[in-house]
Parts: structure tokens; C-alpha cells; sequence
């Protein structure tokens, strides 16, 4: 089959390495990918937000299947643009992603459903903003209403960081257009869940839990990433927390899009918190979460693709989807500065023995030598039957790596591990 997959980091690359692990030879083409999954994948230079060379590339070159892979094409309508020209797709339409990409559609959905979710007050207006923080408990949380690269929310602890984040956001404009309305939510406690679901707009399947760790430094200190590390399973999703967040969390949504004319096909993402008032949703993604999926898919034994073919055509309640009882940790090595200022250009150097673990994202070609070229570089996932020797292993084949000014947290699943031997 002829496949194109959409964005160009490291979800991307595991998505594609779980693809090759199936059944079937397939021809798979990346845009626009990057140089270090250059030998599984046929790189294209055309950039996730051009939805018109997207669909020119599709009908030039007979592709049979796309994945969606990255929420601003998602967003900008990219499924719905193929599908016109006769290319089925995993993942949702632009009316289905604004799950995602209103964060103001998502906090009203699960108000109008009853899905539980923080109290909040949505704002268009930046003065109207400003006055409610004067008399907010702290701290709140202030939420971007669009796409933002993961990087639009701030937990302000009093009042002068939450005018300094809605004036950057409301005024500055530092997002853009995602900063015309914000979410001003209440503050909530608890360890963070991340549960990916396969969706096929009726059946949901929950994948295995995972855990992000997304403050740049160790003991979650530093400025927000997109993610610094992941393990899978979470080990604070035990088996009551799962059933409740089916039944009161999962299910609810996928029939509140249902209900909304907005019935949800691909990866639906449930950002969750355990509160001592129960499981709660913090926000939704519209696709696989970006690092959880290097945990996540290499957990699978089940063929992705297979179970990809059915979210489109609506066969996932007769189609098998298996996970094993393994464990499996992802650590992040990034360049020195990120999320804010970094360099790129440097050489990189993995063991020909451990490739098979390295997913590649900030990465480019120099005279065909790779070399670094954006904030999170790669991430090595390993797979054990226990969390603690995952984790070791990780660390260890992470060490063997190379690139100048890198840097990595060095506490990758140590919550879990606390967790696990205090339920002990």
C-alpha cells in the first residue's frame, strides 16, 4: 500500500517503525519528516501546514492511505481536503479536531455533556480578563483558546502572572489568532494521566496508559516543553480509575461528538487528572500525543495499520487490539536553551546497535551526516517487563548517545517508580 504520513518528528517516526513491524510490504512516504528516519520512510520537503501540496502530492502519486499525524493540519482541514479528492485518512475532520484546537469548544462540550472537567470562565476580551484574575484564588490556570505548540498554558500563582500571561496572550499576541479568547480555569491537584484511544466514531478502544513528564528539568522544575520523557503503563491509572474514566470520561465524549454532528475518527487523547474528587479531564488532543506515542506504540502487538483501516471504515468493534504487560520508557535528549533559545548544527552520534531504539525529531542531514536541528533532538524508548528495568535501560543506551550541548532529565519515571513501590 501506498502511505503518507503527515508531520516529521518523533511521534511520526514510532508511527511509521510500528507500521514496518506489520504485516504487508508498504511503500511510505513522510511529510515532511525528518533525515533520521530517512531509511524507512521517503522523506518529502513538503511542510505540514501546506494542505494544497499535500493533496497535489497525494493525486501525483496514487497514495491509498494518509495519516494525519500532527494537530495544525489536522485543525486547517487536512482530512477533509483528501478525503474530497478520494484518499481515506486516520484522523478526524476540522469539525472533529476542534476538540483540540478551541480550547473554549472543548471546556463547553464537557459542561453541556456533564464530563467532569475544572470550573472555568471563558474570556474574548483582555480588560474583562484582567479584572476577573483581581479576584481569582490562587493559583488559576490561563489557557490559550487555539494551537499553540503545547506551550499556551500558564499556571499563574498570583495576580501579576496572570496579567502577564493574558496580556502576552490577549495583547502581545505571542500565539496569534490562538490568542483571541483565553480560559481562565481553577487550579487542580493531583498525579497526570495520559490515556490515547483508538476511535472509529462509535467504538473506542483506550490504548495503555502512559505518563509525560513536561517541565524541562528535573523534579519537574524549568519552563513547559512539549515533553521531556514518558513511561507506560501509568501506574497511577489503576484498575478502579480506569473503569470510572470509561464510564464517566471516554465514552461520554466520544458520544458527545457523536451527538454535536462532530462524530470523532483517529487518535482521540484524554489528558486526565486524578483529583481527590475523582479523575478529570485537563484538555483533549486530536491525535497521538507527542512523546506518549514512543511508549505507547512499541507496547502494541496488534498491527497498527490494521487497526488504523478500521477507525476509518468503522470496523474497530471487529478488530483486535492487544497490548502487552510490558513496560517501556522514552527519555528525551534535547539541545541546551530549549524551550527557548538553542543551537543547532551539531553532530550526532548512536551506537549502530541501539538505532532500533531512537526515534528522531529535531534532527537534519549535513553531507549525510545527522546533526541537530531543533529543541527535543530524539528519544530513546526501551522495552522491559518491569518499569524500574525500562527505565535503567533507557538511561543506560541514552548515555551512549552524543551531541554537543545536550541535555536530558535525569528522573524519568521516578514518580511512577515511588508510586509503584508505595502501592506495594
Amino acid at each position: 500500500m501506498k502511505i503518507m504520513v503527515i508531520g516529521g518528528g518523533g511521534r511520526e517516526h514510532a508511527i511509521i517503525k510500528k507500521i514496518r513491524q506489520g504485516k504487508g510490504e508498504h511503500e511510505i512516504y513522510c511529510l515532511p519528516g525528518n533525515a533520521g528516519m530517512a531509511g524507512e520512510a521517503t522523506c518529502i520537503d513538503i511542510k505540514a501546514k501546506e494542505i494544497d501540496k499535500i493533496v497535489e502530492f497525494a493525486r501525483e502519486n496514487g497514495i491509498e492511505y494518509a495519516i494525519v499525524a500532527q494537530d495544525d493540519p489536522l485543525a486547517l482541514g487536512c482530512v477533509d481536503r483528501l478525503n474530497e479528492v478520494g484518499v481515506p485518512c486516520f484522523g478526524p475532520t476540522a469539525k472533529a479536531a476542534e476538540i483540540e484546537s478551541s480550547k473554549v469548544f472543548a471546556k463547553n462540550l464537557m459542561k453541556k455533556y456533564g464530563i467532569p472537567t475544572s470550573e472555568y470562565e471563558v474570556f474574548d476580551n483582555s480588560k474583562k480578563a484582567l479584572k476577573y484574575v483581581k479576584t481569582a484564588k490562587y493559583p488559576i490556570v490561563i489557557k490559550a483558546d487555539g494551537l499553540a505548540l503545547g506551550k499556551g498554558v500558564t499556571i499563574a500563582q498570583n495576580e501579576k502572572e496572570a496579567v502577564d500571561a493574558i496580556v502576552s496572550v490577549m495583547e502581545t499576541k505571542v500565539f496569534g489568532e490562538s490568542g483571541n479568547k483565553v480560559v481562565i480555569e481553577e487550579f487542580m491537584e493531583g498525579p497526570e494521566v495520559s490515556v490515547l484511544s483508538f476511535c472509529d466514531g462509535k467504538t473506542i478502544v483506550p490504548m495503555v496508559s502512559s505518563m509525560d513528564h513536561k517541565r524541562a528539568y528535573d523534579g519537574d522544575n524549568g519552563p513547559n516543553t512539549g515533553g521531556m520523557g514518558t513511561i507506560a503503563p501509568n501506574p497511577f491509572y489503576t484498575p478502579e480509575v480506569q473503569r470510572e474514566c470509561e464510564e464517566k470520561i471516554i465514552k461520554p465524549t466520544v458520544e458527545a461528538m457523536r451527538k454535536e454532528g462532530r462524530p470523532f475518527k483517529g487518535c482521540l487523547y484524554f489528558g486526565l487528572m486524578v483529583t481527590k474528587d475523582g479523575p478529570k479531564v485537563v484538555e483533549y488532543n486530536c491525535r497521538f500525543g507527542d512523546p506518549e506515542t514512543q511508549v505507547v506504540l512499541p507496547l502494541l502487538e496488534s498491527d497498527l495499520l490494521e487497526i488504523m483501516l478500521a477507525t476509518t471504515n468503522g470496523t474497530l468493534d471487529k478488530t483486535e487490539v492487544r497490548f502487552s504487560n510490558k513496560s517501556a520508557c522514552c527519555v528525551v535528549l534535547a539541545s541546551q536553551g530549549y524551550p527557548v533559545k538553542y543551537e543547532k548544527g551539531y553532530s550526532i552520534f548512536v551506537p549502530d546497535d541501539i538505532k532500533d531504539n531512537v526515534y528522531f525529531a529535531g534532527v537534519a542531514s549535513d553531507h549525510g551526516e545527522l546533526v541537530t536541528n531543533g529543541g527535543r533532538v530524539l528519544g530513546v524508548t526501551t522495552v522491559a517487563d518491569d518499569l524500574k528495568s525500562a527505565i535503567k535501560k533507557s538511561y543506560k543506551y541514552a548515555k551512549r548517545i552524543s551531541f554537543r550541548k545536550s541535555f536530558m532529565r535525569t528522573d524519568i519515571g521516578a514518580k511512577a517508580l515511588n508510586a509503584l513501590e508505595n502501592n506495594q
